[in-house]
């Protein structure tokens, strides 16, 4: 649920691009169901439909077209959040896709051109690495799948090459203390991992990609919804040689598989 202050308008049934508004301490419904309608078609937003439900009026609308923005997805159900004061960084589309294309294997790069934010490799030998937000140390950054803490305490030391960004929707960063609603280990920012849903319409992707410093990454992706059942399946091989480019028998790049 999130509450606009200013408005008093509640956004809740978050799903499907839509959303359920209600305008609390409706009295005369006609009157106030006119005056609710014509709020949003001032700011040009499309009303689709209204009902009333003993003293409030529910009415239906994209939540895209309402807020202006996209709708982070990391909330949690029944989570109020002010929209004013919060920095939410949503990437998303070609720029997801265009980061991926220029290194499949891991999100690293996405993160590292964030403002503020700073990936710091942990371990030479498996390459892995920490997100540092404003300078905290990376233990402090939650890492979230689909708005959930699954990777618990293992999170800030993340394997960043083992997320590739193909099976990925969109990546949202939160910055600052406001991001401690998730726990205690979000202390400098969080980072949302929104995952693909199936469609109507069948997607199938595959990525191949080589580079100089020896290393190959290959991953595929298909997702696709039947009436009610969906199914997504990513399949993902990241491997790298030892690349010595100097023949000094100490490798630049760690060979991984």
């Amino acid at each position: 649920m999130v509450r606009d202050l200013d408005d008093e308008i509640v956004f809740k049934n978050i799903q499907n691009n839509e959303v359920n508004i209600t305008l609390n301490g409706i009295n005369a419904f006609k009157q106030q169901a006119e005056q609710a309608k014509s709020y949003f078609e001032n700011r040009h937003q499309k009303v689709t439909s209204t009902k009333h439900i003993d003293d409030k009026t529910e009415i239906e609308i994209e939540y895209s077209a309402v807020l202006g923005m996209d709708f982070p997805n990391g909330l949690k159900k029944g989570q109020r959040l002010e929209l004013k004061g919060k920095s939410i960084f949503v990437f998303k589309g070609e720029e997801l896709e265009e980061k991926g294309n220029m290194k499949a294997g891991d999100i690293r790069m996405l993160l590292s051109e964030s403002t503020g934010i700073q990936t710091q490799q942990t371990s030479a030998t498996s390459a892995n690495a920490s997100i540092r937000i404003q300078g905290l140390d990376g233990r402090y950054t939650q890492i979230l799948k689909d708005g959930f803490p699954l990777f618990a305490g293992a999170a800030s030391g993340l394997g960043l090459l083992q997320t590739p960004p193909l099976d990925l929707k969109q990546v949202e960063i939160i910055k600052g203390s406001s991001s401690t609603l998730y726990g205690g280990g979000a202390i400098a920012g969080l980072v949302n991992l929104i995952s693909k849903t199936p469609t109507d319409e069948r997607e199938l992707r595959f990525h191949l990609n080589g580079s100089s410093g020896r290393g190959f990454d290959i991953n595929g992706f298909y997702g696709q919804r039947f009436n009610k059942i969906g199914t997504t399946v990513f399949a993902s091989h990241n491997r790298n040689w030892a690349y010595d480019p100097a023949n000094i028998d100490l490798t630049a790049i760690p060979k991984f598989d």
